[in-house]
């Protein structure tokens, strides 16, 4: 949903047309995705909660998004290269997790593939224009690479419950979804004439509730409607 936001932002203000038509329709695919797992979510949970309650009356530490997510868009090299990493990681994550012993889970797994993999072929594509293009694109490409690098590792974070899960054949094992991402994006990186970033210190902390700055503004505007008017419905 928070990435979904961010794509959004390049509506009418895209490089090229397409481009505003591919990026809006990628949101649209992330907003129907999230709108699918949190009505589960509020299911599962039994208070009664809808997708709107988790979607807009969360507050900011309740979130537990990939703080990769959450970044400003930049230039459209750094949301290329973040489209690249993101989408890697979807394509590997919702292919294991279509054999969850969660049907519904599964079911989301099997349509998510289908509508990532177009998003990663896009990405990749764009990765690979702009990487091995002129000098300009090339500079930009790298630079978004470099800066976006540290927030991949946690991406592959565990914790005791997703451990719990796993035993159950519910959760996914994120270790060969970690080599099957690192192969992909390394081999475009290398068809792109992009170096590959120093494994270093990686940022951390989304999956906590502790998030940048920048959470706390987007909610500002995407909960704005229901918190002035919290009785409204649609």
């Amino acid at each position: 949903m928070v990435q979904s936001y961010r794509l959004s932002e390049w509506c009418s203000n895209a490089p090229v047309l397409e481009e505003d038509l591919a990026l809006t329709n990628f949101a649209l695919d992330m907003t129907g995705r999230a709108q699918v797992l949190l009505t589960y979510a509020g299911k599962v949970e039994g208070s009664g909660k809808t997708d709107d309650d988790l979607a807009y009356r969360r507050k900011e530490r309740e979130f537990y998004n990939h703080l990769v997510m959450e970044l400003p868009n930049g230039d459209f090299a750094f949301t290329i290269a973040r489209l690249l990493f993101t989408s890697a990681y979807e394509y590997y994550f919702f292919t294991e997790l279509k054999h969850s012993a969660d049907e519904a889970l599964a079911a989301v797994a099997a349509k998510t593939v289908k509508e990532v993999k177009y998003h990663l072929a896009h990405a990749s594509d764009w990765v690979l224009r702009l990487g091995d293009g002129t000098a300009e694109s090339h500079k930009r490409m790298q630079q978004a690479v470099n800066e976006l690098w540290p927030y991949t590792g946690e991406l592959f974070e565990t914790s005791n419950a997703d451990a719990v899960l796993r035993d159950k054949n519910i959760a996914v094992d994120l270790a060969p979804v970690k080599a099957l991402w690192r192969t992909h994006v390394l081999s475009v990186l290398t068809e792109a004439t992009l170096e590959q970033p120093e494994d270093g210190y990686m940022h951390s902390g989304g999956s906590k509730g502790v998030h940048t700055e920048h959470l706390g503004h987007i909610l500002s505007e995407m909960q704005y409607l229901q918190r002035a008017y919290p009785e409204a419905t649609w």
